[in-house]
């Protein structure tokens, strides 16, 4: 098995080559380590290998990682998961992200109990971009709505957009550019919430990240090419 850094220095290596082509600077694409079922140790071993972004989907695993891995300064935990109204007042008490918000009364859970000791808890708004059944996320005609509402929250900061394509989506020549089309999302919330920061597109996992970042991705979460097959 190749050690993390080999794997990380690999996934580097395609964000900069796809920010090249797409004549952007790689500086500007963030990778986000998706952490989930893997043990704490690995975390450890991405981190001295320079990751500092964390993704984690399931709450109580990763509260538990986060206790074990206390000692490290300058981790950057985000919840990347789906989110049940029981388990917000530990993503506004443990996470400086929340990717996956697609309903106000979540984000309003957030907002009100996020410690005012802590920074405004940043987040994105999931977008059902394909409009799949199974699929966890706002409409693209609802999201407006939702984005105004959770712009007023003050706890919260409401940074841009998580999407996750119908598999295959991207690659299909026949389909609709997924990644394109929430890129455009956020330049029409821009407009009509100009005074909320609205930077970034979560977006790209390990099989589609140089599509994503060709539309414009800031956030990508890879999670198998930096720790190989997840555990279970």
């Amino acid at each position: 098995m190749h050690k993390i850094d080999e794997k990380l220095a690999n996934v580097t290596a395609r964000i900069a080559h796809a920010a090249k082509i797409a004549n952007r600077n790689a500086a500007s694409v963030a990778l986000l380590a998706v952490s989930k079922t893997q043990p704490a140790h690995r975390l450890r071993e991405a981190y001295q290998a320079g990751v500092r972004r964390f993704g984690e989907n399931y709450l109580q695993e990763a509260l538990e990682k986060q206790n074990e891995l206390n000692d490290l300064d300058g981790i950057e935990w985000h919840f990347i998961g789906p989110i049940q109204s029981n388990k917000t007042r530990a993503i506004a008490e443990h996470f400086s992200w929340a990717h996956s918000v697609d309903r106000l009364k979540i984000a309003q859970r957030l907002n009100d109990q996020r410690p005012t000791t802590l920074e405004p808890l940043n987040i994105c708004l999931q977008v059902n971009i394909d409009n799949e059944p199974s699929k966890s996320g706002v409409t693209l005609a609802e999201l407006t709505t939702l984005a105004e509402g959770v712009a007023q929250l003050p706890n919260i900061a409401l940074r841009g957009l998580m999407t996750i394509p119908a598999p295959n989506a991207a690659a299909n020549e026949h389909h609709p550019n997924s990644f394109a089309r929430t890129a455009a999302a956020l330049k029409q919330l821009k407009l009509a919430l100009p005074c909320s920061p609205l930077d970034t597109l979560s977006m790209g996992m390990s099989a589609d990240l140089e599509p994503a970042i060709a539309s414009g991705a800031t956030i990508v979460r890879i999670g198998t090419d930096i720790f190989g097959t997840r555990l279970t």
